[in-house]
């Protein structure tokens, strides 16, 4: 296969929600209190969105596309330093086709990747509304605004049960396909999945055939380091959290109980899959003495990964080689735009590189990078976009003219001043 011959899908990108996200879909009668961008109380030349007295600025590790290395770091940034396409919806797509990406499912920010940051507040109606706004946003707004280019993902008052099987049903009548959840809730004080807690949002789930994604982040408090540890440290380790979530999922009974859930495991790599079923298919029979039974009757843990879990990955050359242990059916590929582990503009040179290093066939290639997404989330990339027009040269032929070169922060601010001027 040639490289401009790929299709790509990506399950794993970010948007950097703009100013007026919240401002069409919010109560009118609460609109007063809606979240609001601000200049940072703790430094005005960067943005916060503030909420229910809270102010909450983005790391500059979320929107690093384009810049010069040495600029990344965790310092908060404001939209005026970003490249437009993290937070404008057009620029967006033209990114995408630049990168010949034909969809992505993109994650939130402000509200947490799971809407953890809106659950944790004390309001629970107006993180309610903010919620319910902030996916009408993602679904009529941006979704809409494309159609076939962004796979529809929302969040859920997950502090409210009977709120969260309602607003399931509801995203799913809007065309919604997946719902991110908090990967390890007890990470962010809330009941476990072995509880029976969340039993009633993965009938829903299962009811409306959605996925659950699974993004790291609220777990990362269980990964604990030493008080002096680098920054280094967490980059490098955070797809342990996907390990623990994993065996979290498998030794908790969900699966038992719904055997036909379906969980995607968002931006934790690859390499951690065969060793955990290794480990864990050894376990069930070594260790029977724990009489552990929480997996459909007959099943092994690998049978059940290759049945009801996706994994999806950035760069993981090692991991493609093994794919045979875990499923090449399981794989899925993300982009991470514009997070710092992104590799926009080049996403398809270096994928395709490690593709054809681990001795993909053609049809292990079409499944890696579209057709086991559309499988796993029931969507269909071609009903919007033609085939031969959603390949990666069909959609780099659309952005010949884009400008992808580094550009550091001031000179997007210099920019981003004088349209405002």
């Amino acid at each position: 296969m040639d490289i401009n011959d790929m299709i790509l899908l990506s399950i794993d990108d970010h948007i950097i929600e703009s100013a007026d996200t919240f401002e069409k879909h919010f109560p009118a009668s609460l609109k007063d209190q809606a979240p609001k961008l601000i200049k940072n109380p703790d430094n005005p030349l960067v943005d916060a969105w503030m909420f229910q007295g809270v102010p909450v600025g983005s790391a500059g590790l979320s929107a690093v596309v384009s810049w010069p290395k040495e600029e990344w770091g965790f310092d908060p940034t404001g939209l005026a330093e970003m490249r437009p396409g993290t937070y404008d919806i057009h620029q967006r797509v033209t990114d995408m086709n630049v990168n010949g990406v034909l969809a992505g499912m993109n994650f939130p920010t402000f509200p947490g990747f799971a809407g953890t940051h809106l659950a944790s507040l004390p309001d629970r109606k107006l993180s309610l509304a903010a919620i319910q706004a902030y996916n009408d946003y993602l679904l009529d707004d941006l979704c809409g605004a494309y159609p076939g280019r962004f796979i529809p993902l929302g969040i859920i008052p997950f502090f409210d049960i009977d709120e969260s099987v309602k607003e399931i049903h509801r995203l799913a009548a809007k065309g919604c396909r997946s719902i991110s959840m908090p990967e390890t809730p007890y990470g962010v004080g809330q009941p476990d999945f072995a509880s029976g807690h969340w039993d009633p949002v993965f009938k829903a789930l299962v009811d409306t055939n959605m996925v659950a994604s699974m993004h790291i982040g609220g777990g990362f408090g269980l990964v604990t380091r030493y008080a002096n540890a680098l920054p280094d440290d967490l980059i490098i380790l955070a797809p342990l959290v996907s390990t623990i979530a994993c065996t979290d999922l498998l030794t908790s009974g969900v699966l038992k109980k719904f055997p036909d859930i379906k969980f995607a495991m968002s931006e934790g790599g690859l390499g951690w899959i065969p060793f955990l079923l290794d480990r864990m298919d050894r376990h069930m029979v070594n260790h029977s003495w724990t009489h552990l039974d929480s997996l459909p009757k007959g099943m092994s843990p690998t049978e059940v990964w290759k049945k009801n879990f996706m994994a999806c990955f950035i760069t993981e050359p090692t991991a493609l080689i093994t794919r045979e242990r875990y499923g090449t059916e399981t794989i899925a590929w993300e982009c991470d735009y514009p997070h710092s582990d992104c590799t926009w503009p080049y996403s398809p040179e270096l994928l395709y590189k490690e593709l054809m290093a681990a001795n993909c066939s053609d049809e292990d290639i079409e499944m890696i990078t579209w057709k086991n997404v559309a499988r796993f989330f029931d969507w269909d990339p071609f009903k919007h976009t033609p085939k031969d027009q959603a390949t990666v040269g069909a959609l780099r032929s659309l952005a010949k003219e884009v400008d992808i070169s580094t550009t550091s922060k001031n000179e997007y601010r210099a920019r981003y001043e004088a349209a405002k001027a």
